[in-house]
């Protein structure tokens, strides 16, 4: 009866064809002839239109959206701000290119991202496209700044699928299969996954080896300090399992990085624009990163990325570096609409609507065998599944199958990691929609265990 009464309101989920219904089908069935076979799709949607948290498919049904189109839409599906910013732009100037020319709403963006970003430091920003764009460039910086060619990265990190971010990520082999050789000079280290340390210790008690290796063993060995540009990191690991570490990790790689003397490098692609509950997942931290890479929720599903980076670092000469596309002029105005939600409210919605799932969600290992961990800050929440607690052995497959079977009754979760869920609904989701979304998973849940 309660589900019943929950499907006569819009901002819920409401099941009415089983997905795919016949007009979903056939729209995969014309996809599967064209598009590139290499995208993921884990569940049968095709989405028609989109409000606020609520996606609609073809089929006429309503899904609770969880993962904002991979931590995108920020404010939500279509917020009438962003879309009268859109229409308003676009009817105006569509593109110019700031490459070769200027117009004034690039420029307030960059005022605002240089306002915003972590530090009192003056910043200048760079325009792209995309999170890997902005994580290229960031690249690209590091080595023109510094006459430096190294990089370390952290196993686990995703920052893109180009050749350059592409020899940083270290999530999945089949990212990687078939594309070498890659950029050279990248070498990966463990992350502070405190769940399952690589060096077998616990929060509470270790050195922070997984920092420590950089100057007790790699500098000493293979990686020459004065060759290393700088080290590269997501301040929560996004693809690699919603990971967050200790504060520890932090203060100890802050000082690492000042002994040696190279640049701090944070991918805030997928944890900035407010997700965690504040504006930068770096301000959990007090960390000041030198280069920053933004993107997704930058212009609430309008490509964009900007990389923001201490003004001294920024001083490239003309014509080296530069995007056609990037910084375009409707996708620049989507993201200053954006950005006034996100100060006007947003980014504390994430907090306090993110701490209430959180509340809930803390009770669940000791509530389910087969939850290992929950963890997250703000909207950016993980849930890890195993198959014993003791052993914390993966549980893939059962990850997928509540993922399955929360699509089947209106609520879309993605994967993240080997073996965990990820919670990344738009910044606006509501209480009760979050409610009724772990209601959901609970429900899932007990019924793949079964």
């Amino acid at each position: 009866m309660m589900r019943t009464v929950d499907e006569m309101r819009t901002d819920f989920p409401r099941i009415v064809t089983a997905p795919p219904g016949p007009k979903a089908a056939a729209v995969i069935a014309r996809d599967k002839a064209v598009v590139s076979p290499s995208y993921t799709r884990p569940y049968p949607l095709v989405a028609e239109r989109g409000e606020g948290a609520i996606v609609h498919d073809v089929d006429g049904n309503r899904f609770l959206d969880m993962s904002a189109g991979i931590a995108v839409v920020a404010s939500g599906h279509c917020h009438p701000r962003v879309v009268k910013a859109i229409r308003q732009q676009a009817s105006r100037l569509i593109h110019m290119s700031g490459t070769d020319y200027y117009y004034e709403n690039m420029v307030a963006l960059a005022e605002k991202l240089a306002r915003v970003a972590p530090g009192n430091a003056p910043r200048r920003v760079y325009f792209g496209n995309s999170g890997t764009e902005a994580v290229e460039a960031a690249l690209k910086m590091a080595r023109y700044h510094t006459g430096r060619d190294k990089f370390i990265a952290f196993l686990g990190g995703f920052h893109g699928r180009t050749m350059g971010s592409l020899s940083l990520t270290a999530s999945k082999s089949v990212q990687r299969k078939g594309f070498g050789p890659l950029v050279p000079g990248v070498t990966h280290i463990p992350y502070a996954y405190c769940y399952r340390c690589a060096y077998g210790k616990s929060p509470d008690t270790c050195a922070v080896e997984c920092v420590k290796v950089i100057e007790e063993q790699l500098v000493k060995t293979i990686l020459p300090a004065e060759e290393l540009a700088a080290i590269v990191l997501e301040p929560v690991q996004g693809e690699g399992g919603y990971i967050v570490p200790p504060q520890k990790f932090f203060d100890e790689l802050r000082r690492v990085a000042e002994k040696l003397g190279v640049l701090i490098i944070a991918d805030e692609v997928q944890s900035g624009m407010g997700r965690t509950g504040r504006m930068w997942a770096s301000e959990h931290f007090g960390l000041t990163p030198d280069i920053m890479a933004v993107a997704k929720g930058i212009a609430s599903g309008l490509p964009l990325g900007a990389t923001i980076a201490r003004a001294e670092l920024m001083q490239w000469k003309p014509g080296a570096h530069a995007s056609t596309f990037g910084g375009n002029p409707v996708a620049v105005e989507a993201s200053l609409a954006t950005l006034e939600l996100l100060e006007g409210g947003l980014v504390e919605n994430a907090a306090s609507v993110g701490a209430h799932m959180m509340n809930r969600l803390r009770e669940w290992p000791a509530r389910y065998a087969r939850v290992g961990e929950v963890r997250g800050l703000g909207l950016m929440i993980g849930i890890e599944f195993v198959k014993d607690q003791a052993t914390r052995e993966r549980d893939a497959a059962l990850r997928d199958r509540v993922s399955q079977l929360a699509f089947e009754r209106g609520v879309l979760v993605l994967g993240a990691g080997q073996n965990s869920i990820r919670l990344s609904p738009p910044l606006v989701v509501t209480r009760d929609q979050a409610d009724y979304a772990l209601d959901v998973l609970e429900e899932c849940l007990r019924q793949a265990v079964a």
